[in-house]
């Protein structure tokens, strides 16, 4: 009987792994290719925080006779009880408290918001779409939902940005997601509820008599803008030295965001109406008009995704398998390390060159991939039109359906419905066994159903909570809401420095971890809350 064993630790993360797979991919590692189960039974095993482990394999003289068996060494730390209530606790307070102060000073309702970035930063006010004019009243009434639903997506990305208390579930999948998690993928509501905002921004500047090649200029500056900013400020790591152009990083968020905004904006500009006439309730297709009225812009999108579909699972890869979704690296047992992210990676490698692209992707850490890997590339941004379009659909329900709660309602969770029927066809409910894996890293098909889906769920509590029923004002997330750009640039380019950031004591401590990230979330929460008091907002 021939006996082997690992001794395992895990330091800082909680895992659960399949002992099958475990050893599979740890026996990889010695350059040995296993393609058979090697224990004859399958293990569920849980591994505590900062545990000591023992894996033993005993060969009973039987080649079809293994056996696998895990010792704990060292207990695991409870991480969770005292920092989960501390978290519960902070939440519970922040939530009243600012929401008791904040609304006690907010600012009368006639204060202007023309300050405000209309498309990027803050949703236009609702007009009657029933008007024959393209002149409106010169009042409207102000989604409030929508600014909140932006700022807590906000707070959460800074949160989760600066560290999340250094817990596993606040961290994005090496690759493929078994289950999406709000917190690690707030950034991405960002691309939704932009295209909301464009929507409703857009039809309401076309009301009020600006002309369509004004707003055409407006939309290409402001795409510059955002893609200048992501490039130059926040991309390069100036305490390094001076920037670079030859390691420079060409994608990032504000250059997909602004992408992505010049696509969906424009796209809009052309389908859209200067006026939106009133239906009868009698016409046969009257309870999807606020989608047939658009088929053209709806062409368009199909069209692309047609383009990302074919490119993804047609397009020839030299050296990797047509149709490759995997990490690279040692996952599938090593067969394709150079393949990473497949013709999304290939793409990116042969646009944009390898030095300006994301060095060190979240699937080096576990997958150990030695190929960079852009999760802000080329081909994902066709997906993240998609889901900006969505997002203007959502905007279209809002502007065809105004004073009309329960028919918003109904039809955002009627789209929830059916993109959460399309994910599940997509994923077989399953996390790598599916046609098209939910992946952050490829923002694949069915990552962009799942959020969107999300999404509409989350707008409607927001919708019904904020605008409708008024039960809650939005504080304290309403306000960096309302500067979101600031806010977002903000918490990039002062990551490192005091007050966000301080040597901790101890840096295994959850605690201190969690202590620093929320000090300086809430610290950007103040900043937006003061400049919004102060009628100060970026306006790009």
């Amino acid at each position: 009987m021939q006996v082997s064993y690992v001794s395992i630790r895990d330091s800082f993360r909680p895992r659960h792994l399949h002992l099958v797979y475990f050893l599979g991919q740890l026996l990889s590692r010695q350059g040995i290719i296993i393609r058979q189960l090697i224990c004859s039974i399958r293990v569920h095993f849980h591994f505590g925080e900062q545990g000591n482990y023992s894996l033993w394999v005993k060969n009973l003289n039987e080649p079809s006779l293994v056996s696998c068996s895990m010792i704990t060494d060292s207990e695991p730390i409870n991480s969770y009880l005292r920092e989960s209530t501390l978290h519960l606790h902070t939440a519970i307070q922040r939530f009243f408290l600012h929401d008791y102060f904040f609304h006690s000073f907010t600012l009368s309702r006639s204060l202007s918001f023309s300050l405000h970035p209309q498309e990027l930063g803050t949703p236009n006010r609702l007009v009657d779409a029933s008007t024959e004019s393209i002149i409106p009243a010169t009042t409207g009434r102000r989604l409030r939902s929508l600014d909140t639903f932006r700022g807590l997506s906000l707070v959460i990305m800074v949160f989760v940005n600066y560290g999340g208390g250094r817990y596993w579930f606040f961290r994005h999948e090496s690759w493929n997601g078994k289950l999406i998690s709000f917190f690690t993928s707030a950034a991405s509501m960002f691309v939704f509820i932009m295209g909301t905002s464009v929507g409703l921004s857009l039809s309401s500047s076309l009301r009020r008599g600006v002309k369509r090649t004004h707003l055409l200029w407006r939309i290409f500056w402001r795409s510059l803008q955002l893609f200048l900013i992501g490039v130059i400020i926040i991309n390069p790591n100036y305490c390094n030295g001076p920037l670079s152009w030859d390691s420079l990083r060409i994608p990032g968020v504000l250059q997909r965001l602004g992408f992505t905004y010049l696509v969906v904006a424009v796209l809009d500009l052309v389908v859209v109406r200067d006026r939106l006439n009133n239906l009868s309730s009698e016409t046969c297709w009257y309870s999807v008009h606020d989608v047939c009225l658009y088929w053209p812009a709806w062409a368009f999108v199909i069209a692309l995704e047609t383009i990302w579909l074919c490119l993804t699972f047609l397009l020839p890869v030299p050296g990797c398998p047509t149709g490759y979704l995997g990490p690279g690296g040692i996952g599938d047992f090593g067969q394709y390390q150079n393949c990473t992210g497949g013709a999304a990676g290939y793409i990116d490698h042969w646009l944009l060159r390898e030095n300006h692209i994301y060095q060190t992707p979240s699937s080096r850490a576990v997958y150990q991939t030695m190929m960079p890997f852009d999760p802000e590339g080329v081909l994902g941004t066709i997906n993240s039109i998609l889901m900006a379009f969505l997002g203007l659909q959502a905007g279209k329900i809002l502007q065809h359906y105004r004073d009309q709660p329960r028919q918003i309602i109904t039809r955002f969770l009627i789209w929830g419905f059916i993109l959460g029927i399309i994910s599940a066809v997509l994923t077989k409910c399953s996390r790598n066994d599916g046609f098209i894996p939910v992946n952050k890293n490829l923002w694949s098909l069915s990552y962009v159903t799942t959020l969107s889906c999300f999404a509409f769920v989350a707008l409607v509590f927001f919708y019904y909570s904020v605008d409708v029923k008024k039960w809650w004002s939005g504080s304290p997330f309403f306000y960096p809401g309302m500067n979101s750009i600031l806010v977002y640039v903000g918490h990039e380019v002062f990551e490192e420095y005091f007050p966000f950031c301080w040597k901790m004591a101890n840096s295994q401590s959850h605690a201190e971890h969690l202590a620093q990230n929320l000090v300086a979330t809430s610290i950007w929460v103040i900043i937006a809350y003061l400049l919004y008091r102060r009628k100060i907002f970026w306006k790009i």
